[in-house]
């Protein structure tokens, strides 16, 4: 576990931990159609655990080309992680 501040997201980071790392894959176990590969990671203590996972994104289609998304994804205190929200990043 982080010892970030709790309600507070702390700063992105490419030392992604373990825990951050099965979270993802929990959360993703089963997710079709985009490969996420994630490259740094932001976490926040909730009631639980929030992660914000900046990413390289890339559609399962032949010729697709790789785009940066953001993907979030909360790790309650029991149970399975989850996917809130993703999002493409664009300028």
């Amino acid at each position: 576990m982080s010892n970030q501040m709790l309600g507070a997201f702390g700063p992105y980071t490419c030392d992604i931990s373990v825990e951050a790392k099965a979270a993802f894959a929990d959360a993703m176990e089963g997710f079709v159609g985009v490969n996420y590969s994630p490259v740094c990671v932001a976490e926040q203590v909730v009631s639980g655990m929030n992660y914000s996972f900046f990413c390289n994104a890339e559609m399962v289609v032949p010729g697709s080309s790789v785009y940066p998304a953001i993907v979030e994804i909360y790790r309650p205190l029991d149970g399975r992680a989850v996917i809130t929200h993703i999002q493409r990043v664009t300028r």
